[in-house]
């Protein structure tokens, strides 16, 4: 064989051996099956979700309007700044800041409380795990409404309740003073949120080794050291997570506040996701209350990182 037929030789492509384009076409399809069964869901998270967060960061920047021929200026960091010098903003951030550090705090005690009682083999224990938790799933509007029913000027049950007690007619409108309507806020959000802290430390007690527990006993350790030494370390990383989760959520409660109060009496039980709805759709100042959820989105997105170290730093420990 010459030089010619030899070189023809080495440049004939390789022959794949049988079966292997199937092989290589099942992997491709492997691969991308699961990227073609999120793309809808991409697709909506993209729509209703990013693009608005990155439009909203948009219109803070200018003089935004609602009217398609009205002229939108650029006015830069001024809705920022404005932010700062509101003294609206400040009720609205210390209502907000207060929700948080009063309901937080008790929905995980009770929670965590619940829990531990429900751990053990009680009778109808699966019943009242299930009243626990109806709350969570109940919608968000008709337990405002409910409650607000419940604690009404006129005809609440609330008065109707104390009547009954004091022995003569009590109306008090709990719904229109600062501290009774923040009050009825945060009766509302400990009731129907206690409940998912409860589910989640219920999981994280029945993964908590029994051999542990039980040693503990047998040395003659107290109940209290018990759940200083042997059960709280074990469910640190839960109760991280749900104190950083219930925080995230604290910082933007609205629909309670909306519906039972309105924000009222003169914006004192206002928070400031109501405040900032006030400002788009009462005043149609939307630039504003743009500038004010993006403000508490970078906060959030802040919490969210916080979120992240410390259950990285209770995975290390």
């Amino acid at each position: 064989m010459d030089s010619k037929d030899s070189t023809l030789v080495e440049q004939r492509p390789a022959v794949l051996p049988p079966g292997a384009v199937s092989r290589r076409r099942n992997r491709f399809t492997r691969i991308a099956t699961p990227y073609l069964l999120l793309m809808p869901a991409a697709f909506l998270y993209a729509v209703f979700i990013v693009y608005p967060i990155f439009r909203q960061f948009d219109i803070s920047f200018f003089n935004w309007h609602i009217f398609p021929d009205v002229a939108n200026p650029f006015v830069g960091w001024s809705n920022y700044i404005r932010i700062f010098h509101d003294p609206a903003i400040r009720t609205a951030s210390e209502n907000t800041v207060l929700f948080l550090v009063i309901t937080v705090p008790i929905q995980m005690v009770l929670g965590l409380f619940a829990a531990a009682l429900l751990t053990d083999r009680l009778p109808g224990r699966g019943l009242w795990r299930a009243l626990i938790f109806i709350p969570v799933v109940t919608s968000w509007v008709v337990v405002s409404y409910v409650f607000a029913y419940i604690f009404g000027f006129q005809g609440g049950l609330a008065n109707a309740v104390i009547s009954l007690f004091a022995g003569h007619t009590v109306r008090i409108d709990w719904l229109a003073q600062t501290w009774t309507g923040n009050a009825v806020i945060w009766i509302v959000s400990i009731w129907k949120g206690v409940g998912w802290s409860f589910i989640m430390f219920l999981a994280a007690l029945d993964g908590v080794p029994r051999d542990l527990v039980e040693s503990a006993r047998v040395d003659g350790a107290s109940e209290p050291r018990i759940w200083r030494h042997v059960v709280i370390p074990n469910i640190r990383p839960t109760i991280t997570f749900v104190t950083v989760l219930l925080v995230i959520g604290a910082s933007q409660v609205f629909t309670q506040v909306f519906i039972t109060t309105g924000g009222g009496p003169f914006g004192s039980t206002s928070v400031l996701l109501t405040y900032a709805y006030q400002q788009a759709f009462s005043f149609f100042n939307f630039s504003y209350a743009a500038a004010i959820a993006s403000l508490m989105a970078i906060v959030v997105l802040g919490l969210s990182i916080l979120q992240i170290r410390l259950m990285r730093r209770n995975v290390d420990q």
